[in-house]
C-alpha cells in the first residue's frame, strides 16, 4: 500500500454549490490556480452537464493549470459523460468522475431499480468512460448507508470494468468514524483486485463527523481524500482540507501529501472573499482565533512556551506577523506582488483600477490587510451591474430618528429617495425601497468585520426574498451602512429581470 495520499479537492464543484456562493469563469481560474500552487493532486472542476457556465469552466480550468488532473462529474448516463470528455479537451491530465447511488433507498426510491441492475448502470458507465480517457473514477453515492456486502460487489465489477478510482461517500454525513474506517477496511479485505484502484473518500459534515471519518477513511486504506476549502460544501459542508493536511502533519503518520502547508491561509481568504462565505472564527486551522489566547493561564503558558497550548507553528499554515503590511504609501509593485501571492494575476488596466480603490482604503485605515485586498480584488463585480450606488447620506445618533438619502443610478439615469427607519441601516433599506418599488423582504443579514478595530473593513452578507426566490447579495466598506445598501443592491442585481423604477 503507498503512503502518498492524494488531495482531491472539489471547492470548485462541491464547494460551489452552496447557495450565493457561485463564481464567474475568471474568478474560478483565480481558484484553480491557487489550488494548483497549493499542490493539489485533483481539482474537480465542474459538473458539465449542469449548465453551459460549468461547462465552459472547466474547458477553460483545463487550460488555465498545468499539472494536476482535472476532473469532470457526470451521472452514469452517456450524454453526461460525452459532455464531460468535450469539457476536458484542453486538459493535460483528465479524469472523468461518473458514478450512480448504491443504497437500497436510493435504488428503490430515486432509480425504481434493482440491485443487479445498478451495477449493470455502473459497469456499463465506466466503459463508456474508459473510451475516453484513462483515469475513470466511479463514486457509489450513499456509500455511507450501503450494505457493505453490496458495495463490495459494486466495487469489484467497477474496478473489472476499468475504473482507477473508486469513491466511497457518506453522502448523507450519516456514519459513525468507525463505522466508516471498517467500511474501507472491508473492501480493502473483501474486493478482490483491490489492489488496482485507489479507494477514495467523500465525506460530508452533517453530524460534524466528516473530518474524523474521513481520517478513519484513510489509516484503514483509503488513498484519496476528497476535500474542500474550510470545508465548504452543501448543507453542513464536506471534509476540511486543511485539517486532514494538518492532521496528518501534525502527528507524524508517515502519510504524505502534496500539500504546500503555508499556502493554506492565503487559499483560505481567497475562497472566503470570492465565494463571500465568511470562515467562523472559531474554524480549527484558518479561523481568526485559531491561534488566540484569551485565558490567563494558557497566555502565560503561551509565553513560557508556545508549544504548551500551541500544536500548530503558525507559519506552518502561511500565518506570518512580520508580513509586510501595505499602507498608503505602499506602490503599484507592493500591490502587485501580494495579489500575486495571494493567487490572483491581473492585467495593467485592472491592477490601476484596484490601486486607485487601494489608496482611498489606504487612507481610511491604518494598515490594509491580505482580507482587505481580497475584497478589493473581488470588487469589480460590482462595475457591471445594472443597478448601482451613486450617493449615500444618513444622519443618526442619541435622540435623533434615524434619516436616510440616497440616489441609485439604474443604467444610466439617477434616482433619488429618502426615509426614515429604525436604525440607519433600517432607513436606507427603506430609502432603497422607495426607488425600487418590489415586494422584497430581508430574510438574513449578516457583519463580519475582517479583522478587529473600528476603521475596519466591514463585510455583510444578505438574503433577500424576490417573488418566491432568495437571492444573496455581499458588500464591504469602512462603513457598515453603506456596506449594508451595497449588499442589498448586489441582491437586487441578481434578480431575474433588470429592474427600473416601478
Amino acid at each position: 500500500m503507498s503512503d502518498r495520499l492524494y488531495i482531491f479537492d472539489t471547492t470548485l464543484r462541491d464547494g460551489e454549490q452552496v447557495p450565493g456562493c457561485q463564481l464567474n469563469t475568471v474568478e474560478k481560474i483565480q481558484v484553480a490556480k491557487q489550488l494548483e500552487a497549493l499542490g493539489v493532486d485533483v481539482i474537480e472542476a465542474g459538473f458539465p452537464i449542469s449548465s453551459p457556465g460549468d461547462f465552459n469552466s472547466v474547458i477553460e480550468i483545463s487550460k488555465a493549470v498545468t499539472w494536476p488532473t482535472i476532473c469532470a462529474l457526470t451521472r452514469a448516463v452517456e450524454k453526461d459523460i460525452d459532455c464531460a470528455a468535450e469539457a476536458l479537451k484542453y486538459a493535460k491530465r483528465k479524469r472523468i468522475h461518473t458514478g450512480i447511488g448504491t443504497s437500497d433507498s436510493h435504488i428503490r426510491y430515486k432509480f425504481n431499480s434493482t440491485r443487479e441492475e445498478i451495477i449493470e448502470r455502473a459497469v456499463a458507465a465506466v466503459k463508456y468512460a474508459r473510451r475516453y480517457v484513462d483515469d475513470v473514477e466511479f463514486y457509489a453515492e450513499d456509500a455511507g448507508r450501503t450494505d457493505n456486502e453490496y458495495l463490495a460487489r459494486v466495487v469489484e465489477a467497477v474496478i473489472k470494468a476499468g475504473a482507477t478510482v473508486v469513491n466511497i461517500p457518506d453522502t448523507t454525513g450519516y456514519c459513525l468514524p468507525h463505522e466508516y474506517g471498517a467500511k474501507i477496511k472491508y473492501l480493502m479485505d473483501h474486493v478482490d483486485g483491490i489492489d488496482r484502484a485507489i479507494i477514495s473518500t467523500h465525506c460530508h459534515n452533517d453530524l460534524g463527523m466528516a473530518t474524523a471519518c474521513t481520517l478513519e477513511g484513510i489509516l484503514n486504506g483509503a488513498r484519496q481524500a476528497e476535500v474542500t476549502i474550510n470545508g465548504i460544501g452543501e448543507r453542513a459542508g464536506n471534509t476540511s482540507e486543511e485539517e486532514i493536511a494538518m492532521i496528518l502533519k501534525c502527528h507524524h503518520l508517515d502519510i504524505q501529501t502534496n500539500i504546500n502547508t503555508r499556502k493554506i491561509a492565503s487559499t483560505s481568504r481567497m475562497i472566503s472573499s470570492l465565494m463571500n462565505m465568511p470562515v467562523q472564527p472559531n474554524k480549527a486551522i484558518v479561523g481568526r482565533n485559531a491561534f488566540a489566547h484569551s485565558s490567563g493561564i494558557h497566555q502565560d503558558g503561551v509565553l513560557k512556551n508556545v508549544e504548551t497550548y500551541e500544536i500548530i507553528n503558525p507559519k506552518d499554515v502561511g500565518i506570518d506577523d512580520n508580513s509586510i503590511i501595505l499602507t498608503a504609501r505602499s506602490g503599484h509593485a507592493a500591490l502587485k506582488h501580494r495579489l500575486e501571492v495571494l493567487g490572483i494575476s491581473l492585467d495593467e488596466e485592472k491592477l490601476n483600477d484596484i490601486y486607485a480603490r487601494f489608496l482611498d482604503l489606504a487612507d481610511k485605515k491604518k494598515e490594509v490587510t491580505d482580507d482587505d485586498i481580497l475584497v478589493l480584488a473581488g470588487a469589480e463585480r460590482a462595475a457591471s451591474h445594472h443597478i448601482k450606488l451613486d450617493y449615500l447620506q444618513v444622519t443618526s445618533g442619541c435622540g435623533v430618528r434615524p434619516m436616510a438619502a440616497i440616489s441609485i443610478d439604474i443604467a444610466g439615469e439617477k434616482f433619488q429617495a429618502a426615509a426614515e427607519g429604525n436604525g440607519p441601516v433600517d432607513a436606507a433599506i427603506n430609502a432603497l425601497k422607495i426607488i425600487i418599488r418590489r415586494e422584497m423582504t430581508l430574510k438574513e443579514f449578516t457583519i463580519q468585520a475582517i479583522n478587529r478595530g473600528s476603521n475596519d473593513v466591514g463585510k455583510v452578507h444578505m438574503q433577500v426574498e424576490y417573488n418566491g426566490s432568495v437571492y444573496y447579495g455581499f458588500g464591504a466598506n469602512t462603513d457598515i451602512v453603506a456596506a449594508s445598501v451595497e449588499a442589498y443592491i448586489d441582491a437586487i442585481n441578481k434578480f431575474p429581470a433588470s429592474l427600473g423604477k416601478a
